[in-house]
């Protein structure tokens, strides 16, 4: 092979430098190199950076042209040389070379990588079922036997070595994602990356960041998606006010307010969650006097100042307790 590739190269070089690239992923492939080490080979051969996402088997791999490995939450560029895992599948395999064609090497590369990226998930993952709702059961069930959620675990396509997380979406479903992977789209609460075996743990902190996640509109302003760990001691505030039941005080004034004040709610968001008044009246699009003459009518409406350090922070457990009292 070694003596075509040179015959080939001194009468094109890039056809000896194709040979040269099915020579070394062949090589790899015999020696059953994982994913890792194929994903570095592209990016090494190509000169920049490769990555791999498989979102169906849950797999995602980023390595630079030094062979380090970096995984990015940046979205691949659509201009970018790319192949698929199988036949009419997604792009699975980049190289982020932002160049109008790939070029012959390029082009080899995908192919031989991505051919032995597809032998190596299916001898060790096969193809990651859908979420079984018995599955999810068993592994976050904190009395299941452990042999038990381990097996569970493998059975939706987790691998049981690396730490993954719960999510609890609006609708009650529960569903578990491995550590790295990119939550669905919708209003949810994210448990913390922990071992499989401490998922029941990450399911729990799951649904009370579930309780305060908000709709994300005028009427009902707030974030769509919170993870726990970032709710920090915030999160004690769920066993002081039960789901449904009679709602402190401050947040009873808020809904009087907001009755009869449509802009009230997003207004006393903004001014809750940004560093600054005048970076309040941005977010809302309004002028910095408008937003002043707004928070005088609130701070009439509800009966105490906004414009203080004390009283935002009334505001921010105002605005909390108000989503954690929802039933």
């Amino acid at each position: 092979m070694r003596e075509l590739a040179g015959r080939l190269t001194a009468l094109d070089p890039d056809a000896g430098a194709a040979v040269q690239v099915i020579a070394y992923f062949d090589r790899l492939a015999e020696s059953r190199a994982g994913l890792e080490a194929l994903v570095r080979g592209a990016a090494v051969l190509a000169g920049v950076p490769a990555r791999l996402a498989d979102t169906e088997r849950r797999v995602r791999v980023r390595v630079e042209a030094d062979g380090v490995r970096r995984d990015s939450d940046v979205p691949p560029d659509a201009a970018w040389p790319c192949a698929a895992l199988a036949p009419g599948g997604a792009p699975a395999l980049w190289l982020e070379r932002a160049e109008a064609a790939p070029s012959v090497v390029d082009a080899v590369i995908l192919e031989r990588a991505a051919g032995a990226v597809r032998l190596v998930l299916d001898r060790t993952r096969g193809r990651a079922p859908a979420d079984d709702p018995a599955l999810v059961e068993t592994v976050l069930d904190p009395t299941a036997p452990e042999p038990a959620r381990l097996h569970a675990a493998r059975g939706l396509g987790l691998d049981v070595t690396a730490p993954a997380r719960a999510l609890a979406l609006r609708d009650g479903r529960p569903r578990i994602v491995p550590a790295d992977a990119e939550p669905p789209v919708g209003r949810l609460g994210v448990g913390p990356a922990v071992p499989v075996l401490d998922l029941p743990g990450s399911w729990a902190a799951a649904r009370t960041a579930l309780r305060f996640t908000a709709e994300g509109t005028a009427r009902d302003p707030g974030p769509r998606v919170v993870r726990a760990e970032e709710l920090g001691a915030v999160a004690l505030l769920s066993e002081l006010v039960a789901p449904g039941a009679e709602p402190p005080p401050d947040v009873r004034a808020l809904e009087s307010a907001a009755a009869s004040t449509p802009w009230l709610l997003a207004t006393l968001y903004a001014v809750a969650s940004t560093a600054s008044l005048r970076a309040a009246a941005a977010e809302i699009n309004v002028h910095h006097s408008t937003l002043q003459d707004r928070l005088a009518h609130a701070e009439h409406l509800l009966g105490w100042p906004l414009r203080t350090p004390q009283g935002r922070l009334r505001l921010h457990l105002a605005l909390t307790m108000r989503h954690l009292a929802r039933p």
